[in-house]
């Protein structure tokens, strides 16, 4: 049964690329063989490129996977604002051809077609435009939080999730993610899961580990894993950042700094898990405890058991809108601040993301945590 909803989502994706390029192609002014058949192949290319470079990967050299996943998933959120501004431009040609709302010598003239499909297909592309460069701005989100427990100087936490790091997202961004972070002249950098996209070969190919080993905290970098970590091989994901010199704290506690706690969750994707009331019940807490879980669900149990912040990510707010609305119904909080009793929750929607660059009425942020 699990395979159904899989099924049902493959023929929707299908089904929608063949709607959008048939549409185009009605609209072409000219349907010669040669056009028609490039016409075929670079809409099958599209709309497989995402599954080619997940079923391709361990064959094709690197690079060439990372193309096919940049050109493919870029593809999926090009698709999915074509599919809606098509769709609308089709409603208002319906309602116009059923009432009548323009005049008759516009509505049934070629040109106006062609001018509605023109608008329909320019607003798609500002839009993913301007996702794209909202994308590129990373949101510096600054927060000082008293726990009333903490003594002598104040302690500044960089946070981060989400970095995604593979054949859509590598080098150079690491590198800009990196001076962002030193800058900030951390006392200590907590990243809450996702450090790793889907395969660890294109990390190791670009020596990813080197930069992340540059960033520069007194008190070092802590993890706890994401789901994503598990997807690309759990073992293999711990000995990259191992390399990294990223502690990832899986089910165990450590005192950061002699200032606070710090408790990591492994991920959901591992059913063995202890339970937050085994991690931490019998902790002594006359110091802050934080606490990095990278899916922020059950929150009430942070609650019951003490916490006084925790960081989670996962969600990446849906990256785009109207995917938005549905994180948002899922999650208590997909994104932002909340307090629940004496525990104060952050859920970031993450410094990088999956697949194509797009943020679409969400954000890329990093976080700046002053524990007073």
């Amino acid at each position: 049964m699990r395979i159904l909803p899989v099924i049902f989502v493959l023929l929707l994706y299908l089904s929608g690329n063949f709607y959008i390029f048939h549409r185009l192609w009605q609209l072409l002014p000219w349907h010669h063989p040669l056009v028609g058949g490039g016409f075929i192949v670079g809409g099958l290319f599209l709309a497989s490129a995402i599954f080619l470079s997940f079923l391709l990967q361990d064959l094709l050299p690197a690079w060439l996977t990372g193309r096919l996943y940049v050109v493919g998933t870029t593809w999926v959120f090009v698709f999915l604002y074509l599919l809606m501004a098509n769709g609308v431009r089709d409603l208002f040609l319906w309602v116009d051809g059923r009432w009548h709302l323009l005049p008759l010598s516009w509505s049934t003239g070629e040109g106006f077609r062609w001018i509605t499909y023109v608008v329909a297909t320019g607003v798609a592309a500002a839009v993913l435009v301007g996702g794209h460069v909202r994308y590129c701005i990373k949101e510096r989100v600054e927060w000082s939080v008293d726990t009333g427990k903490i003594a002598g100087e104040s302690v500044k936490i960089v946070v981060i999730s989400d970095l995604h790091l593979g054949y859509g997202i590598g080098r150079r961004e690491l590198a800009r993610w990196v001076e962002l972070i030193n800058a900030e002249r951390p006392d200590v950098v907590l990243i809450a899961g996702d450090m790793v996209d889907h395969d660890i070969r294109p990390l190791e190919e670009q020596r990813l580990w080197e930069g992340l080993r540059r960033i520069e905290a007194r008190w070092g970098v802590y993890a706890c894993p994401g789901n994503h970590e598990y997807i690309a091989g759990i073992d293999k994901s711990l000995r990259f950042l191992e390399k990294a010199g990223i502690r990832v704290l899986r089910d165990s506690v450590v005192e950061v700094g002699g200032a606070f706690l710090l408790a990591g969750r492994d991920d959901r994707q591992n059913p063995g898990r202890a339970s937050l009331r085994k991690l931490i019940g019998g902790l002594e807490r006359s110091k802050p405890l934080l606490l990095l879980d990278h899916q922020p669900v059950h929150l009430e149990e942070a609650v019951e058991q003490g916490v006084d912040l925790q960081f989670s990510g996962h969600t990446h707010r849906g990256q785009v809108w109207p995917v938005n609305w549905i994180t948002d119904r899922l999650f208590e909080v997909s994104h932002g601040y909340k307090r629940k009793g004496n525990t104060r929750v952050y859920v970031t929607s993450g410094i990088g993301l999956w697949g194509g660059k797009f943020r679409i009425g969400t954000r890329s942020e990093y976080l700046v945590i002053r524990l007073q």
